[in-house]
């Protein structure tokens, strides 16, 4: 398939400006400050955090795109993936649990 040069440095311009939201300098700060270590992406507690600032940056997308649907699902997924792993926490060693809960500001 052809493109002329406009469409074809249309799509550049849109390549390039595209960000991703979490890249892997972000995701060891977050493992490294939640978790054991920054390779330590199985605890519990990083793999909260990391679902925390998933749940944060598509919240603010649903702010500025209300009829993005597709993320709203996305959301009330990772909301669930969290809440199991609470739940897990709360079962498993609660001392663990109020602390990230604590550190996270999840409670009111």
């Amino acid at each position: 398939m052809q493109l002329d040069s406009k469409t074809e440095s249309y799509i550049t311009i849109i390549y390039n400006n595209i960000s991703m939201y979490l890249d892997q300098k972000e995701k060891e700060e977050i493992f490294t400050k939640h978790g054991k270590g920054a390779k330590d992406t199985g605890s519990a507690e990083g793999q909260i955090a990391l679902f925390t600032y998933r749940i944060n940056h598509l919240t603010e997308h649903l702010k500025k795109n209300r009829k993005d649907f597709n993320t709203e699902r996305s959301l009330v997924k990772l909301v669930g993936k969290r809440r199991a792993l609470l739940d897990y926490l709360t079962k498993k060693d609660i001392l663990r649990y109020r602390a990230i809960v604590k550190e996270l500001g999840l409670r009111k």
